[in-house]
């Protein structure tokens, strides 16, 4: 079971990975938090099976802590920051500044942003750090599941805000670039072996292949950044 950040990595290595090991790899995607049925922690909570979780790394702790992975398995992947998009041909927009930023949410007849962690940042923090969460609470909306990006190729949304690595992938857009550094967010992706995996060792394999250094600059090209500590990310790491 996959989240959404690092899927786009995961489609160019897992063929790779069953080719070189012979072995078959089914995926199930799904918000790596939520209360949508989609959601891996309720997929696994009404009994789904699992051999291998990938998914941020705040969530995964509260898996763990559940019981519903090995201890010791947990592997780190890669890291991802916020992004925005706007829709194909739409006027550009800059975000590269503080103030460019502000102005740009201000400005945009609608807002965006994931039911996962970027989108809590985003709604949560992020505006009422920029002094406008008052300003732009009626016309920011939450996308429970799907893309942010999707929406937004729509029209359905002006801005979309998302890890750049979901946001890349989706046709119809245009990239803006990341949030500016000091209001950034970085989100840990990390995967794990479930405690009711039957193939174990085939899981332990798959996620160190994940992580090794002969993948990452497929990891790299999809928007993620490769990781430099191997340890979990703390809270206080994640704004930069």
């Amino acid at each position: 079971m996959i989240s959404g950040g690092f899927k786009a990595a995961w489609e160019t290595l897992a063929p790779r990975f069953a080719a070189r090991e012979g072995v078959h790899l089914h995926t199930v995607a799904g918000p790596s938090m939520g209360d949508t049925p989609q959601a891996i922690p309720q997929r696994l909570a009404r009994g789904e099976k699992a051999d291998v979780v990938i998914m941020v790394g705040s969530a995964l702790e509260k898996l763990a802590a559940q019981g519903q992975t090995l201890p010791g398995s947990r592997v780190e992947l890669a890291d991802s920051l916020v992004g925005a998009v706007i829709k194909q041909g739409a006027t550009p927009v800059s975000i590269k500044t503080e103030d460019e930023l502000r102005a740009a949410l201000r400005n945009a007849r609608s807002i965006a942003y994931s039911d996962s962690a970027s989108g809590r940042y985003v709604s949560e923090q992020l505006f009422r750090r920029l002094g406008i969460a008052e300003e732009v609470k009626e016309k920011a909306h939450r996308v429970d599941r799907i893309p942010v990006a999707s929406v937004v190729a729509k029209g359905e949304y002006a801005l979309g805000f998302q890890q750049v690595s979901e946001l890349l992938p989706v046709p119809g857009v245009t990239f803006i670039g990341e949030l500016p550094e000091k209001v950034q967010y970085t989100t840990r992706f990390a995967g794990a072996v479930t405690a009711t995996s039957a193939s174990r060792h085939e899981a332990a394999d798959l996620l160190r292949y994940l992580s090794s250094p002969e993948v990452q600059n497929v990891v790299q090209s999809t928007g993620l950044r490769s990781v430099k500590a191997k340890h979990a990310v703390k809270a206080s790491d994640t704004v930069q």
